[in-house]
């Protein structure tokens, strides 16, 4: 499987946003420069170089900061565990995540179903396996084939799991991630299937920040930290080695290195059925662009590809490309958002000249989603106006492909669960705000796709109905959303409603079956809204390159202007009105909570971005730079000031009281500005409520009942907020 530093991150996102709408918690978890809109307010910030009060609160795992986050986590579940419907509602919630008739998400892996496994009894989970024909059965029949709590209670470990590598064709022998607690940081090691058994002597690779992938049974190829000097400043690897069977890491054979100030280099293999293997290095120059490598057999030689592209798959020996501009090669031109295939074998022979031919090229309205490969043809999810459509693509000679739609039902959201190499058949999950996820499963060579497995309904969506509509933004620009609310709402502004969005990175926000939102808040009357601003990419890469950098205040003045039409047509009002969004949505979500206080009731923030003129210093900071931009430059410095949610709280406002959540082994975004946020409230006498998950990484928990317990009270927090 091929990744990148943008990939994996965007990866973990789409899962993190998945599992979180499922649950409660909605984390999603450069251009000419413009001035800001006149909703920013002007900037209080201390210059960058004048002493912090809060900095202490920047050692993580420091003894006064520790104290601190305890003595906070002790006064907030004072006030929301000890609501008296707490126990109830997460004896509701839990029941739901740890339910035994979820659908067991299944993995195609040598010819077997493979899944992983949390319930009650699996805390930590199992890695279990089973035929195709037995999981197709209501109850299949599950192997064990690695119990992660007896592995973790073997090694006095808190081991996460974070997925296996597989070698391929043969698929015995498999690379495991596991995390501590959630980090980002992973440990990675060598398994055999047919033992089920980690080798011994076999390759492991200590906890680091690192991509690993297989070149043949005994080499592999790596990017980690190498020690001293080794890391960018975004924390991650930019050297790429080599190593074989029973080498030492001091052993290994670099091949490629970048420089400290990109923001990482990443090194993966890709496979399609016909044996072909490329291995790829992605020098990832900024967050959103790369410098792609093709490992030659006289070394890495660099592909002339677009720096906004992402590698998807490979298929007959074709590389799957999706560009993010505009591409011009020779008299070919190709629009952004773009899928493109390249030969490979081609490349080979001339790696300089590229000659690519289109697969699919996007509406103005659309958006390109997911790509998977099976045997002989490639699965594609596509949006059209944030409405999920699967399509098949067949390789035909002279670069043609081929395509056809597959029937699913519509209205709905569809995303790629697996595909198989060693036949045409991929699981696809559709899924919608009112309809239980259902699991299909498609001959991509042809026939109609079919239903394998249905989640029971969680929730009484018979009294919800769903619409789309639009908001004008400041600029004109009509922002769609979507609204669950009950069947007959009125129309007086006293809904209980959350509203929430995430608005960066490219990522597409699309309704999903949340059993936790549906029980605990649709169900009991609440109205839930998911605004498409602009930052995500709903609409392709031009809806996210607008909110770019200094032009960012569209992004807010974009979740504002839902808010006032909610406002506007009565749907609810400032006091019945809340809001929610993690990790840059945190960051969304500090802003709103600054620039239109008057707004909401109740705004929960959760792992987030606050303090914005520090960012860059912070765990992976330097990475979003293409995002944010930095400091070192003044117009954008100017306007982070602006808009930076630490820097902008103003004493004598009247803010609603925010809930402010985090997790202690986040080493992505990290713990740190949601503590000086809370802080800096608390010494200006604004009522706030803290919480910060010991364990769990960039979301929610690191298990079930965690995360649960966070989604609880989140609920309790609303419900106290907006129903009360």
């Amino acid at each position: 499987m091929y990744r990148s530093a943008r990939s994996a991150l965007l990866s973990f996102l789409r899962t993190l946003i998945v599992l979180t709408i499922a649950g409660t918690s909605l984390v999603m978890a450069a251009a000419e420069v413009a001035p800001a809109s006149s909703n920013a307010q002007a900037s209080t910030a201390a210059p960058a170089d004048a002493a912090d009060p809060f900095m202490w609160l920047e050692d993580v795992n420091g003894d006064r900061a520790m104290n601190w986050v305890k003595a906070e986590n002790e006064k907030t579940l004072g006030v929301l565990e000890q609501d008296p419907r707490f126990a109830d509602m997460f004896k509701q919630a839990l029941a739901i995540s740890e339910a035994h008739d979820r659908i067991a998400y299944p993995g195609f892996r040598r010819q077997q179903i493979f899944n992983f496994w949390q319930d009650a009894d699996h805390v930590r989970g199992l890695w279990r396996e089973t035929t195709l024909a037995d999981y197709r059965q209501s109850e299949p029949k599950w192997d064990t084939v690695l119990d992660l709590d007896a592995l973790a209670k073997s090694e006095s470990a808190n081991w996460v799991w974070e997925g296996a590598h597989c070698l391929r064709p043969a698929e015995k022998r498999c690379l495991l991630s596991l995390s501590d607690g959630g980090e980002d940081a992973q440990t990675v090691r060598e398994f055999d299937l047919a033992s089920r058994q980690f080798v011994t002597d076999g390759f492991v690779f200590p906890k680091s920040k690192q991509e690993v992938a297989w070149l043949d049974q005994d080499h592999v190829i790596l990017s980690r930290d190498w020690g001293a000097d080794t890391m960018t400043a975004s924390g991650y690897p930019y050297i790429v080695k080599t190593l074989a069977r029973g080498q030492d890491l001091s052993m290994a054979h670099e091949i490629f290195r970048g420089q400290p100030s990109d923001t990482g280099v990443f090194a993966s293999t890709l496979e399609d059925s016909a044996g072909h293997r490329v291995a790829l290095i992605n020098r990832a120059l900024t967050f959103f662009e790369s410098e792609f490598y093709w490992v030659s057999p006289d070394g890495p030689r660099r592909l002339n590809l677009p720096k906004k592209s992402e590698v998807q798959e490979l298929l007959a020996n074709r590389l799957l490309i999706k560009i993010n501009e505009p591409w011009t090669i020779g008299k070919q031109r190709f629009e952004q958002g773009a899928l493109v295939s390249i030969d490979m074998a081609a490349v080979a022979h001339d790696p300089e000249n590229l000659h690519p031919t289109l697969v699919y090229a996007p509406g103005p309205r659309d958006s390109l989603e997911a790509v998977s490969a099976t045997r002989s043809r490639l699965v594609v999810i596509v949006n059209h106006n944030v409405r999920g459509e699967a399509l098949v693509f067949t390789p035909e000679a002279g670069g043609v492909w081929r395509q056809r739609r597959l029937l699913l039902p519509d209205e709905s959201t569809i995303s790629i669960v697996s595909s198989s190499l060693e036949s045409d058949q991929s699981f696809l999950a559709v899924t919608g705000f009112l309809t239980p996820t259902t699991l299909w499963l498609v001959n991509a060579a042809g026939g109609d796709p079919v239903k394998v497995k249905e989640l029971p309904a969680r929730f009484d969506g018979s009294r919800s109905v769903v619409e789309q509509r639009e908001a004008v933004s400041k600029d004109g620009t009509r922002i769609p959303y979507f609204i669950v609310h009950p069947r007959d709402m009125k129309s007086d502004g006293g809904n209980p409603t959350i509203l929430t969005a995430y608005g960066g990175f490219q990522l597409s926000m699309t309704p999903y079956y949340s059993g936790l939102t549906g029980k605990l808040w649709l169900e009991r009357g609440g109205t839930l809204v998911l605004a498409n601003i602009r930052g995500g990419g709903e609409f392709g890469p031009a809806w996210h390159e607008a909110g770019l950098k200094t032009h960012r205040q569209l992004i807010y003045d974009d979740f504002a202007a839902v808010a006032e039409d909610l406002i506007a047509r009565k749907v609810t009002s400032p006091r019945r009105l809340g809001i929610m969004g993690g990790s840059n949505g945190g960051l969304l979500m500090g802003v709103e909570f600054n620039q239109h206080p008057e707004l909401w009731n109740a705004v929960d923030i959760q792992v987030p971005l606050l303090d914005m003129l520090r960012y860059e210093q912070l765990d992976a900071g330097p990475s979003w730079v293409a995002e944010y931009g930095s400091v070192s430059v003044p117009e954008e410095r100017a306007f982070l000031a602006s808009i930076s949610p630490y820097n902008n709280i103003k004493p004598g406002v009247k803010y609603p009281e925010p809930l402010i959540w985090t997790t202690s082994k986040d080493d992505r975004v990290g713990p740190q500005q949601a503590r000086k946020f809370a802080a800096k409230l608390a010494a200006d006498g604004i009522p706030y409520l803290y919480y910060e998950v010991i364990e769990g990484g960039h979301g929610a928990g690191a298990n079930i009942r965690e995360s649960t317990k966070t989604d609880t009270l989140e609920m309790i927090y609303f419900t106290r907020k907006l129903m009360d």
